[in-house]
């Protein structure tokens, strides 16, 4: 890594320049055991205002410059994050709590968003046409939509930022970037790696800061800010989408899931249970995209609880640095609400089957758990865990489980397990997400459209359409001679 401890120290990145911020500093915890890992820099908004500056003023420099030449950076960025792999994947441990093998998997997959928007980024979209009525001619482009505001999550801390980061800069649009105060240092050293790459002043500025609300309504107040993008809960993207609405501002907001896990009585159940492990487990049930109930058929139920339950009971909870297959969750808030979750669905009637062992010492670690005789109607099932709890629901009748499957204002991601991929077509049809992983575990992909359907967001991360999401299109009408 090329970054040094007075950066990670000072944190601010604003104009090319690192410095400190207006609001002093503030700690960057482990999860794991507590342990301070680093002290950045307190953004305030002054921070915010000098950040818009500098991307206000490298705007159209960069929006001028060559497709190719951002390709490029794009694609020596994507180089030295893979170089660098160990190094960050250990960062996102650190601040994250992330088992070592997801945060390799996490780099792997954020490195590729640079590699898949530099290669996008030159493939230019346009139209060319005689209007119908004659005497004209339509020609359509597409340019920056301008300074864009990022603000990312902390259980993604180097894929959030990427996701962004890649196609605003492939757009070539300028921006503004707040990190999840509880993981902005793996930001910070994606930056520094692309500094190295030859990233202009001012293109992209950083501002952490633990006063996330002050500091995002300042750039959303800011009329040179033309984009803003927010992944995070639903809670805080409808708060955002209100104050956007003030200056009818560019939005994506990629926001919170209930994924279910369809499994159906002819399923391969080796596969299954191999789908829901990935599906629920990675990143410790951390994850918009997790699975966070499961429609079980009855006929399949008990072997799959078993099953399940006993690859659960195998799972190794402890420290990142230790191996472990589960790392902590991110505060000690989070393990109460998943834990207030479990308590009252056994209170109502569900029962553990099996649960994994967790480490005494200190540190955020809740027990992977599966629960069975869950009611449909239960507080685990309806909420979005966010945490390593699998409740199991039982079904006999497809249309009933549909309707149980679509009874929620979360749209994401779903997961779908049957023996036959023309009954998983046709469930998958009819579920309301907008992403559904077929006899598989895992749904994101940079080369696929990211996003849900009704309060799971608006508008797309990834594909040509995680592009767009950063273009205006605008047309010209040629007067054409006869």
């Amino acid at each position: 890594m090329t970054s040094s401890n007075e950066n990670i120290h000072n944190g601010l990145y604003i104009g090319g320049v690192w410095r400190a911020g207006g609001a002093g500093e503030f700690d960057v915890f482990d999860p794991a055991d507590g342990n301070v890992v680093a002290t950045i820099a307190d953004g305030n908004e002054a921070d915010g205002t000098a950040a818009v500056d500098a991307a206000a003023e490298a705007l159209p420099g960069w929006a001028a410059t060559a497709p190719r030449e951002r390709s490029e950076l794009l694609r020596r960025t994507y180089e030295l994050m893979l170089r660098d792999r160990e190094e960050l994947a250990a960062l996102i441990s650190a601040e994250n709590g992330k088992a070592l093998a997801d945060a390799r998997a996490e780099v792997t997959y954020a490195a590729e968003f640079f590699r898949w928007f530099a290669e996008e980024g030159v493939r230019t979209a346009g139209d060319y046409g005689v209007a119908p009525a004659g005497g004209t001619r339509t020609v359509v482009t597409h340019k920056p939509v301008g300074v864009a505001a990022l603000v990312t999550p902390w259980n993604f801390p180097a894929a959030m930022a990427t996701r962004k980061l890649a196609p605003a800069l492939a757009a070539g649009c300028t921006t503004v970037v707040k990190p999840a105060s509880e993981t902005p240092l793996t930001t910070l050293a994606v930056v520094r790696l692309m500094v190295e790459a030859g990233l202009p002043a001012g293109v992209v500025n950083v501002v952490s800061t633990k006063r996330s609300g002050p500091l995002v309504s300042t750039w959303l107040s800011d009329p040179r800010v033309r984009k803003i993008s927010f992944t995070g809960s639903t809670e805080v993207g409808r708060t955002l989408l209100r104050q956007a609405s003030d200056r009818v501002l560019n939005a994506s907001m990629e926001l919170g899931g209930n994924a279910p896990f369809v499994v159906t009585d002819d399923a391969d159940l080796e596969l299954a249970v191999e789908a829901a492990m990935v599906a629920k487990f990675r990143g410790a049930g951390q994850a918009c995209t997790a699975a966070n109930r499961f429609y079980v058929h009855v006929a399949v139920a008990d072997e799959f609880a078993e099953r399940f339950g006993n690859a659960v009971e195998k799972l190794s909870v402890g420290p990142a640095a230790q191996g472990h297959d589960i790392g902590p969750l991110i505060s000690a808030r989070a393990v109460e609400e998943v834990g207030s979750l479990v308590e009252r669905a056994v209170a109502g009637g569900a029962r553990v089957s099996h649960r994994a062992a967790t480490p005494e010492d200190a540190g955020f670690f809740y027990a992977p758990t599966v629960l069975v005789d869950v009611a449909p109607d239960a507080d685990v099932v309806t909420q979005e865990i966010f945490g390593p709890v699998a409740p199991i629901v039982t079904w006999t009748d497809e249309e009933q489980m549909l309707s149980l499957v679509n009874d929620t204002e979360m749209g994401l991601a779903a997961y779908v397990v049957s023996g036959e991929l023309g009954r998983a077509l046709r469930i998958s049809e009819r579920i309301d997400a907008g992403m559904v992983g077929i006899n598989r575990g895992l749904v994101s992909d940079p080369s696929a459209p990211f996003g849900g359907m009704k309060q799971s967001g608006l508008g797309r991360e990834g594909a040509r359409a995680g592009l767009d999401e950063f273009l205006e299109t605008q047309y010209f009408t040629i007067q054409w001679p006869h």
